[in-house]
């Protein structure tokens, strides 16, 4: 039986608009009629998805920033807090580079400097507890992430990517969007995030579903049983799947979540 169920949200749970599907609280007070968690698994910060979510705030389960800062009930989980010496590399290797933009996530608040002003409604749609600062390192928080952003391309598979990826002998660098790449510490992810989970909580990956999209999605698929691609999604990720859903136009986690309960899984 399926005890928790972990999604991502843009491009799997969210349509194309960034809408919920039109389902979601009918299917929601199923889940928790039978006592399955439900957990949002996003780049997005922490702070985002509770003003989403701000009704289930106390009964999901958030795994925020790709999987290194995780809150259930107040409480947190786990995290994986950078060190600075990484933090300081990765920005320089931004500054050197045209368009790329960083945001320096902490547990308290996401950082911006002057630069992301034209564009600070894209940054706040993901980060909505985000300040613009002068300087990165005279910051009292604990980082946790460094989101970085094509803004004015939306190509970082292409633009972003190649740069950051010298750095992934040291650090995880992960293509998470079209505008987005992400980088943490090395080995933290969705997939860290739900095995840290299921040590905590006694489930064991039989007892997990998932769905992604994105390659930030990937080991996340890989650390439960009911592992669920999006028809929307990128190759190598619904190569990682074991199983294909609906595309988030069509609500597949909705939709699949309702076939488990037919199927007695839930």
């Amino acid at each position: 039986m399926i005890k928790i169920i972990f999604s991502d949200m843009d491009g799997t749970l969210l349509d194309d608009e960034g809408r919920l599907p039109p389902d979601f609280d009918e299917v929601m007070a199923e889940l928790k009629c039978r006592g399955v968690i439900f957990a949002p698994a996003s780049g997005r910060q922490y702070f985002a998805l509770i003003e989403q979510m701000e009704k289930y705030k106390d009964d999901f389960m958030f795994l925020a920033e790709n999987g290194a800062f995780s809150v259930y009930q107040g409480k947190e989980i786990c995290s994986s807090p950078m060190q600075m010496d990484h933090i300081r590399k990765i920005i320089a290797a931004a500054d050197a580079h045209n368009g790329i933009y960083p945001i320096l996530c902490g547990k308290k608040n996401a950082y911006v400097r002057e630069e992301w002003r034209p564009y600070i409604g894209e940054a706040r749609k993901f980060f909505t507890h985000s300040i613009i600062v002068d300087d990165f390192f005279s910051i009292d928080d604990e980082f946790i992430k460094i989101a970085l952003c094509d803004c004015e391309r939306g190509d970082a598979e292409h633009n972003v990517f190649p740069v950051m990826n010298e750095f992934s002998s040291e650090l995880q660098v992960c293509l998470s969007g079209n505008y987005w790449v992400d980088v943490l510490n090395p080995g933290t992810n969705k997939g860290w995030a739900i095995k840290a989970v299921q040590r905590k909580f006694g489930f064991k990956p039989e007892e997990c579903a998932a769905f992604g999209d994105y390659m930030n999605d990937f080991e996340m698929l890989q650390a439960v049983y009911y592992s669920y691609a999006m028809d929307n999604a990128y190759h190598e990720v619904k190569s990682a799947a074991r199983f294909i859903t609906r595309s988030n136009a069509e609500h597949g986690v909705t939709y699949q979540i309702k076939e488990f309960i037919r199927q007695g899984l839930i």
